[in-house]
């Protein structure tokens, strides 16, 4: 299995170079990975000791936030290196101030296993969520060194739990403990033979708590929502803005929008725009504006949606009329703020818990859409009600890094 394994990974990475040449992701991806081990051996030296994160892509790096800021206050010495699968997680992060060292992790090869743990020669290692590469956990395990997985979550659909599964079965066996996310996960790996788990909870819950600690100021929002209600609309796909559009042009209240789409190709922005009927304006064309004449005002940027929800009376978060489905509902929840999601959300725990408390609503089509909308807009005690729901079960779910760093220690 192992010998199929590494000939389908060394096929998948020609094949690679090839979608590469058409597609700019791609392009990111393969690239990227070029400059992997030179940049690992100008910036880590043998003497230098080091800690190793990875993480799939952006939401495993939000996960796994706030241990990797107690692992560096806990071990100031040491060098954290965090690494990456795919571009959509590196080339936001990439310049991240909590790592010392970020760069794509190389294809699942022996070899590069071999040559990164060489490199790096990490204290430990910390896998995020998701993510087993048997050649990289089967190197660890021979070298002895202590590896983790937090915010584990496992589901009987995965490979460990098929007939064919050995070959990552085994790739287990380099985890010192699983810190997963539920009760399940933990009966599923206990099926295994696995009893070094715990179930410590999700880590992004102690990620989004701490959100309400910083400084969430935007000016140029500020100046645009006035003493306006607000909608802001975070993570959306053409599928939710297709809804949402015909809801905009047809609101009569004194009510703004803010549409921070999942893309911001600059063909997808203007058609966003023109697709709207009310007076509109983009973050990229802010300047020398009065934004508070405005109605919609779309952010085609990235990196400011988590400050911007602290601006909203609702929420609307996209990708819930997709697969997987819907994005981080926890980032408007831990400011108090209701949330409405599209159908597709049964993968996310949170959006499901919430849902059911009736903290969040999922909408099917335009009608219910406007009419939950309708509803929050003119009924205060209502927006306030399902807005503290949304924030006392953030706060209700804390402490999942304390847990873990106990059990590391």
């Amino acid at each position: 299995m192992l010998f199929l394994y590494n000939f389908i990974i060394t096929i998948a990475g020609f094949l690679l170079k090839i979608i590469a040449l058409f597609n700019p992701k791609m392009k990111l991806f393969v690239s990227g990975r070029k400059i992997v081990f030179e940049t690992l051996s100008q910036k880590i030296s043998s003497n230098d000791k080091t800690i190793w994160f990875h993480a799939a892509s952006l939401g495993e790096y939000e996960q796994g936030l706030p241990v990797i800021e107690k692992i560096k206050e806990k071990y100031p010495s040491h060098k954290i290196i965090l690494t990456f699968f795919s571009p959509s997680g590196y080339e936001v992060r990439k310049n991240n101030a909590v790592a010392d060292v970020t760069v794509y992790l190389p294809l699942d090869t022996k070899n590069n296993a071999q040559k990164f743990l060489k490199l790096v020669h990490p204290e430990m290692v910390f896998f995020i969520k998701y993510e087993y590469w048997p050649n990289y956990l089967n190197e660890i395990k021979k070298l002895n060194i202590p590896a983790y997985l937090i915010s584990g979550i496992f589901r009987e659909n995965q490979i460990f739990f098929k007939w064919y599964g050995q070959l990552h079965r085994n790739a287990l066996n380099a985890f010192r403990y699983f810190f997963v996310q539920n009760e399940n996960s933990k009966k599923l790996l206990l099926q295994l033979g696995k009893t070094n788990v715990l179930v410590s909870g999700d880590t992004r819950f102690d990620r989004v708590a701490t959100i309400l600690e910083k400084d969430n100021t935007l000016a140029f929002i500020a100046e645009f929502k006035k003493d306006t209600l607000t909608i802001v609309v975070g993570s959306s796909w053409p599928k939710d803005e297709e809804l949402l559009i015909q809801y905009i042009n047809s609101c009569a209240q004194n009510v703004k929008f803010i549409i921070a789409p999942h893309n911001i190709k600059t063909d997808q922005i203007e058609l966003l725009e023109k697709s709207i009927d009310k007076k509109t304006v983009l973050f990229s064309e802010k300047e020398d504006k009065n934004l508070a004449d405005f109605d919609v005002f779309i952010i085609d940027t990235i990196g400011i949606l988590t400050k911007i929800y602290s601006y909203a009376d609702i929420a609307y978060v996209g990708g819930g009329f997709g697969n997987p489905g819907v994005h981080n509902i926890l980032e408007p929840a831990t400011f108090g703020v209701p949330i409405i999601i599209g159908p597709n959300f049964s993968h996310f725990a949170e959006a499901t818990a919430l849902v059911n408390l009736d903290g969040c609503i999922s909408i099917n089509n335009n009608k219910e859409l406007t009419e939950n909308l309708d509803k929050l807009i003119s009924d205060e005690i209502l927006r306030k009600k399902k807005g503290s729901i949304c924030n006392n079960y953030v706060n209700k779910n804390k402490g999942a890094t304390p847990l873990i760093l106990s059990k590391i220690e």
